[in-house]
């Protein structure tokens, strides 16, 4: 099993770096990412090592290929390096890429730093964050199942105020109009003219329930849920707590993204859970499957897009009047 996480020791004779945790099985991205994480960067190493793994060429044979170390083909393999256009044509005839694949391979490896419009916004979002707006943004499917609290994408502007006035120790006090600005290009994916993001959305009642600000700030967050549900790309789905068929893990919060590989590449299907500090990401396919399965069944439990529309408007909207 691929586990990467970016901390502080050595594991499993894997070094760790210090300062970014992240818990991922990215099929090529090794626990040192030296490289900040983009969707180019996770397509390109997962598919040179999903090449290297079927063809059984070792890291002495690829080195001698590219004139370099074993060691330096670990680090590109691991995203400790940069890889180089000429090292993705390389690599990828080594191990017996068809042309037209090689060729996307290149074309991947020359739009690694390609970060979406995320750069400006560091002092907001921390990098996990950073790159699931990217894949956010690339994807065409998103499923979210959210309990607690609202789902990014639905954050009213007062909401997400109301979120940034609330001290944390795990940042400083945040410039809370950017937040509100930032979270506002964020949710941009809602709402494109080309091929707009087909994004489902389950909600634990739970997250519906919990008082951010207060009750106005409550209300017009209802209202911003009602308006995002019209969207003909957007479906609104909330699992009542008195629901006889709620699964045992409705406390777990996670959405699975789609993003289509370019070409003939596979696409990208992987499992965002978010956390305190950092964030978790899956792409290990069975693992994935298994998420898939569960919302299916938080999906399947939940009252249909019409019957919850009338459940916030009506049970939880009298909670706010």
């Amino acid at each position: 099993m691929r586990v990467t996480r970016i901390g502080d020791k050595l594991v499993a004779g894997r070094y760790r770096r210090r300062g970014v945790r992240a818990t991922s099985t990215w099929g090529g991205c090794g626990p040192e990412m030296a490289l900040t994480r983009t969707v180019p960067l996770e397509m390109l190493l997962r598919e040179l090592n999903r090449l290297k793994e079927s063809s059984k060429v070792p890291d002495s044979a690829a080195a001698r290929h590219l004139g370099c170390s074993p060691a330096r083909i670990n680090r590109l393999l691991t995203g400790q390096n940069k890889v180089l256009p000429g090292d993705a044509r390389l690599l990828g005839e080594l191990y017996g890429a068809e042309h037209e694949l090689v060729t996307i391979l290149e074309d991947l490896a020359r739009n690694l730093g390609q970060k979406g419009n995320w750069p400006s916004y560091h002092a907001v979002y921390v990098e996990s964050a950073r790159f699931l707006n990217d894949l956010e943004t690339r994807s065409s499917r998103i499923c979210v199942f959210q309990a607690e609290i609202i789902p990014a994408l639905l954050q009213d502007d007062d909401y997400v105020r109301a979120l940034n006035e609330i001290p944390t120790p795990f940042r400083d006090p945040p410039n809370v109009e950017l937040s509100v600005h930032a979270r506002r290009e964020h949710q941009s994916v809602l709402n494109a003219t080309d091929n707009p993001t087909k994004v489902n959305f389950v909600l634990a009642e739970s997250c519906l329930n919990r008082v951010y600000g207060d009750v106005g700030v409550m209300r017009k967050q209802l209202e911003r849920i009602i308006e995002v549900a019209a969207f003909p790309n957007v479906q609104v789905q909330v699992l009542p707590e008195d629901s006889v068929d709620s699964p045992s893990y409705a406390w777990l919060s996670f959405q699975t993204l789609h993003v289509p590989g370019p070409g003939i590449l596979a696409p990208l299907d992987c499992v965002y859970i978010g956390q305190l500090d950092d964030a978790r990401f899956i792409d290990r396919p069975d693992l994935v499957e298994k998420y898939n399965t569960t919302w299916g069944h938080l999906q399947s439990a939940a009252l249909g897009p019409k019957d919850s529309l009338e459940f916030i408007n009506g049970k939880v909207a009298e909670k706010y009047s």
